[in-house]
């Protein structure tokens, strides 16, 4: 598989269900067994509500760029110098898609800096292997115990 930049192009109104099955998939496997909320995994955070959230907020598909070789395999928001997102779908993941994704946020998109929850050490590894290293800052997640670190490059 080809990992390039050939493969890397804005995201459309089109692509808003795609992102937003692969950011449900994402949390639901990498936050749902953290935070255990079936109310918000399971009845807030669903496709349907993602998508007609992005669909009010067009300034979020404008930040976003997808993977998409013939099919969206992942994207990434950029909002000034700030990583938002960077999900790929969890069954085509480690295949590079990620690296390419990030690296075009990066180099391109002049990402410097992103939140990652704390436990999430498989993120943090891959952005600390991107140059990226944590910073003594945190911000607490709502009304929880657990935290986001900022992350610099």
């Amino acid at each position: 598989m080809k990992n390039d930049v050939e493969h890397i192009r804005p995201a459309r109104a089109e692509d808003l269900n795609r992102i937003a099955e692969i950011e449900i998939f994402n949390y639901r496997l990498n936050f749902y067994p953290i935070f255990r909320s079936d109310p918000y995994y399971f009845g807030e955070k669903t496709v349907p509500n993602l998508m007609a959230f992005y669909a009010k907020e067009p300034g979020i598909i404008e930040h976003t760029v997808v993977y998409d070789d013939g099919v969206v395999k992942g994207f990434v928001r950029v909002n000034g110098e700030e990583i938002e997102k960077l999900f790929v779908e969890p069954v085509l993941q480690n295949r590079g898609i990620g690296d390419t994704l990030f690296r075009y946020a990066v180099d391109t998109l002049g990402g410097k800096r992103l939140l990652v929850l704390e436990k999430n050490t498989r993120a943090i590894r891959f952005y600390e292997r991107h140059g990226f290293h944590p910073t003594d800052q945190k911000k607490r997640v709502d009304d929880t115990n657990e935290y986001l670190i900022l992350m610099e490059r």
